[in-house]
């Protein structure tokens, strides 16, 4: 069928721009959206998938990527989220790598590009579901409906709803998933770069190509893979009027539909009405357009073998998630699970039209299940499946064959990507996760774009107030992503925004209050713990961070209270174990103190600082060699634990072990050779054993890293005052007077070396 602009094109209100200055145009307005994002902390998710996760670090091995999930754990353990996303951790490596750390801006800025190059491909995505496929003589693309593509692509670079997929780090694997997407898209149509109108000839070459970009559309964020299941369309050649259906991966479901609609040129209304009517027999013979089972069985044979490898990686089975995750999945009714299940899927669709009410985290109370018939909620259910089955009815009744395969086509892109999230095939992790839409606005803006243009044919006389309203929509986009960027810049503005949001969200209230308690704010932060306890009775971090503070300020019986409920409701909950220890202890309640950390090490094998603690609790109570060997397994488990290392000089040194003692100080400054109070301690050990010049050394040593430490002053002043450089002794008595006037025995030494060098000043002739 030969192709021609689609007719309402010209009607869109925005110039006709040549391909290039259309991209740079769209780019442009997707940088200015986000930029101020680019100095961002690391936030939130970034804390697990980033910041903490050794696969980043050039020391660990690269293979290890490949049999760990996205936040750094191992995909056989029971406790992973098995989300397989290699390549994406990948390029938070190379960014690691380039910046020398971790340093925010470069992944950010790499976050922002991507979205700008995305939104600049999105031009010729939606030019060709619009328009349909065609070239010149020269084999380029041509574009039938520039504008309405172009304002689409506008559309999708300014929405609110990308903000935490680019200002948010972790977004990057929505951002890589959605360019494969794309890149896999527009591969299988360069497949059909046919010479002429009646040429089925196709490449398989590129067909096996745009297979690839898929596959490593999945190994940036699992998407792609689950929604297999999902995806089975009936693929339809007009041209023979029967069906066939085939399994197709997240971008084969819109390759499978365009090829259909596009390629083999159907005409679904017809064919409904052929099959229902059961008029024109249909001859099988004609179904089978040349070329397209082939495609259909190479996308079916390779979506079945990513199907398989992804089952073969996930390794110990699919996550498990708790009813805070995902509460209407745990519902036991079944009428009201799927009626909550259609609420959520209304709730997606408004922040697609109404991207105002957005939150970092939708769990926890965020959204009340629906209990009755009754709830006036409901209404939101009726409203989403009126304008869907409208949409659908259009789709694929209409007798507009450029309606009729714009309306199918943006159903399809917006439909078919938020499938995986959707809890029917199986439950997933969230309530609402605005990252999961990226793709899916796409279909949202290409059939904004159409029904905009639908209005400027219909009601041409109102064109400049449409124009106007266009207008207005894009500058709001843009400042609410300005606004929601520079909110995802820190934790505190992204935490407390949240807060007019989902009020009820126990999770929001917890991160404002560890915020606050991260920058010292304690009295603030309690106030949130208690709220987020009160929301959620069972919260037991909250708990934990709440029994925290209240030890830190001696308020042990609430804080033991508090810890004790928190074990009671989570057994296995090894750090509060050892909070519940610490504090047990400061009360004197050294049995169960020991009871609780040996508990914690019970739950979490590996845990140093708790051997530490339970170290100090032996220290406590003078069980020195118990007190060692809990030391010593800390710094087993954590070489570098400075705090079991300096503990074990200082036992040595006050039990008189002085050789034992330089022995473990000599020892922890090979592995921690920068660390002061390991130096402070050997120096003292040192000091005793006469060994000054050395222990001098290190006191100097230690000063030249922490020159205001009053206690190595007045230390190395003693050492000075025992060897009988008396100058010396003075300076550095009065320096760590001056440091710390209070400083505990400081004074009265240096009051008694100040009368031995007046004694001497009367003897010297």
């Amino acid at each position: 069928m030969a192709l021609s602009e689609v007719y309402w094109d010209h009607q869109i209100p925005l110039p006709k721009l040549a391909p290039v200055q259309a991209k740079v145009t769209v780019a442009l307005v997707a940088l200015l959206c986000f930029i101020n994002s680019y100095d961002g902390e690391f936030v939130f998710d970034d804390s697990e998938a980033i910041v903490n996760n050794k696969d980043l670090r050039p020391s660990t091995p690269l293979s290890n990527m490949w049999s760990n999930d996205f936040w750094g754990s191992n995909l056989s353990s029971n406790s992973s989220h098995k989300s397989y996303r290699p390549l994406t951790v990948l390029t938070f490596r190379l960014n690691y790598l380039l910046a020398g750390g971790l340093h925010p801006v470069g992944f950010h800025v790499l976050n922002i590009i991507l979205h700008s190059v995305i939104s600049a491909l999105m031009i010729d995505v939606f030019a060709i579901l619009i328009g349909g496929l065609a070239h010149d003589e020269e084999g380029r693309m041509l574009n039938h409906a520039p504008k309405t593509s172009l304002l689409a692509a506008l559309f999708f670079a300014a929405h609110p709803i990308h903000t935490e997929s680019v200002a948010g780090i972790v977004g990057r694997a929505d951002l890589l998933c959605a360019l494969f997407f794309q890149l896999s898209f527009l591969t299988y149509c360069k497949a059909f770069n046919r010479g002429s109108d009646g040429d089925d000839r196709f490449s398989v070459h590129w067909v096996v190509v745009s297979l690839l970009l898929c596959a490593a559309a999945m190994l940036c964020k699992e998407q792609g893979i689950t929604v297999l299941i999902s995806s089975k369309r009936s693929c339809i050649d007009h041209r023979g009027q029967t069906a066939r259906k085939t399994l197709s991966p997240n971008n084969h479901g819109v390759n499978a539909a365009f090829d259909v609609l596009l390629i083999c040129n159907v005409n679904v209304y017809e064919l409904s009405q052929r099959l229902l009517l059961r008029k024109n027999p249909l001859d099988v013979s004609e179904i089978l357009r040349p070329g397209l089972l082939t495609r259909l069985a190479l996308m079916g044979l390779g979506g079945l073998s990513m199907l398989y490898a992804r089952w073969r990686i996930m390794g110990t089975g699919p996550p498990a998630f708790t009813d805070v995750d995902n509460p209407a999945s745990f519902e036991e009714n079944i009428f009201l699970r799927i009626v909550n299940y259609n609420y959520y899927y209304s709730l997606n669709a408004w922040l697609l039209l109404c991207p105002w009410w957005l939150c970092f985290d939708w769990s926890m109370g965020c959204v009340p299940l629906i209990k009755s018939a009754t709830d006036w909620r409901m209404v939101w259910l009726l409203l989403l499946w009126c304008i869907m089955i409208g949409l659908i009815s259009q789709a694929l009744c209409s007798q507009d064959s450029q309606r009729r395969r714009t309306l199918t086509l943006g159903l399809v892109l917006l439909v078919v990507p938020f499938l995986p999230a959707c809890n029917i095939f199986f439950r997933v992790g969230f309530v609402i996760a605005e990252r999961v839409l990226y793709l899916s606005s796409a279909g949202y803006c290409l059939l904004l774009a159409y029904s905009l243009g639908h209005c400027c044919c219909r009601w041409s006389k109102y064109r400049k107030l449409l124009c106007a309203s266009v207008l207005a929509l894009l500058c709001v986009y843009v400042a609410r992503c300005a606004l929601r960027s520079h909110q995802w810049r820190l934790e505190q503005s992204l935490f407390t925004s949240a807060l007019s949001v989902c009020p009820l969200n126990a999770k929001v209230h917890y991160n404002v209050g560890k915020n606050l308690a991260d920058k010292g704010n304690t009295t603030a932060a309690i106030g949130y713990y208690r709220e987020a306890v009160r929301l959620h009775p069972t919260y037991v971090h909250a708990m934990n961070n709440l029994g925290n503070i209240l030890k830190e300020r001696d308020e042990l019986i609430e804080a033991e209270q508090l810890l004790s409920k928190a074990v009671s409701i989570q057994p296995d909950f090894a750090a509060a174990w050892m909070n519940l220890g610490i504090v047990q202890n400061s009360l004197q309640k050294f049995e169960e103190a020991e009871h609780s950390y040996w508990n914690a090490i019970h739950f979490r094998k590996k845990y140093p600082d708790c051997y530490y603690n339970l170290g100090r609790l032996y220290a406590d109570q003078n069980r020195h060699v118990d007190a060692l060997n809990a030391w010593r397994n800390a710094t087993v488990l954590k070489p570098d634990h400075s705090l079991a290392w300096n503990n074990m000089v200082i036992l040595l040194d006050n039990t008189g072990n002085l050789v034992q003692a330089e022995q473990i100080g000599r020892e922890a400054l090979k592995l921690l050779p920068s660390d002061p109070t390991i130096m402070f301690s050997l120096a003292n050990v040192l000091g005793k054993l006469q060994k000054y010049k050395e222990s001098e050394g290190f006191f100097l040593h230690a000063l030249r890293i922490k020159p205001d430490a009053a206690s190595c002053h007045g230390n190395l002043a003693v050492l000075y005052h025992r060897w009988g450089k008396l100058e010396l002794a003075k300076k550095h008595y009065e320096l760590s007077l001056k440091l710390d006037p209070e400083a505990p025995g400081t004074r009265d030494n240096y009051n008694m070396l100040r009368r031995k060098l007046d004694k001497l000043k009367r003897h010297t002739p």
